[in-house]
């Protein structure tokens, strides 16, 4: 069965970066759509990218356009949000997950099969 773990999560100042990673096991991510979503407390969980399967097509909420890049390596099966110019609304736990049956990608958490276990990100000074 497919796996996904999140890392890369930590504490930072605004206006820092960090650059999370999506490792894919149980089948070759170059099967899978990729999103990346983040949850904060007491609040939904909202979409923040996603990037396609095989051409990597790319989607970004407007809320992180300019500032975050995700891209994928197929021979390490990894997926990468690298974040920058990081404001506290950014603080939140952030997820990856996999689709497989279409092509493209979207940010609805409802079109997602797998999902990994997340990681936090926490942007204070």
């Amino acid at each position: 069965q497919l796996q996904l773990v999140e890392s890369g999560g930590g504490l930072v100042q605004p206006g820092g970066s960090l650059r999370l990673s999506c490792v894919v096991s149980g089948r070759t991510l170059d099967y899978y759509a990729i999103g990346w979503f983040h949850q904060a407390p007491g609040k939904e969980r909202e979409g923040v990218s996603c990037i396609s399967r095989s051409d990597g097509n790319s989607y970004y909420a407007d809320s992180v356009k300019g500032r975050f890049l995700i891209s994928r390596d197929n021979a390490r099966n990894t997926v990468y949000l690298q974040m920058n110019q990081l404001k506290p609304e950014d603080t939140a736990v952030y997820y990856c997950a996999a689709v497989s049956r279409v092509r493209g990608c979207m940010l609805a958490e409802r079109d997602y099969d797998y999902w990994g276990q997340g990681t936090q990100v926490t942007v204070s000074s």
